[in-house]
């Protein structure tokens, strides 16, 4: 059930949703992962996400994006999704097993990720 449209850009309702409201924002350019679509396609995304999670009235929401399956990707094209949280019991559960940081490591990847970008 299509919500929005435009030249690059689709979103829908969830079908098997996790909450009322629950939609899904997908770039009309075919890519199975983030990284395998050019930036001028994903620009909407985000900002098309917002509008719905305001058209609905979320105050409490969770935006996802996976990439891959062991990320939990089922669908091999990218898609945002927007979960609203309107209570504990419905919408996305989420677990955060954080791990201890290492300033060295850290400090590593830091200067290995601005390299590259």
């Amino acid at each position: 059930m299509k919500v929005f449209e435009s030249d690059k850009t689709y979103a829908f309702l969830d079908i098997n949703p996790l909450s009322y409201g629950h939609a899904l924002v997908i770039p009309k350019y075919h890519g199975a992962k983030l990284t395998d679509v050019p930036d001028e396609h994903l620009e909407e995304l985000l900002p098309v996400a917002s509008r719905i999670a305001k058209a609905t009235g979320s105050e409490n929401f969770n935006i996802l994006q996976n990439n891959g399956r062991i990320a939990h990707q089922v669908v091999d094209h990218v898609h945002v999704h927007m979960i609203p949280k309107p209570n504990e019991e419905e919408g996305l559960g989420v677990g955060w097993p954080q791990q201890q940081g290492n300033k060295e490591k850290l400090t590593k990847l830091q200067e290995e990720i601005k390299s590259k970008i």
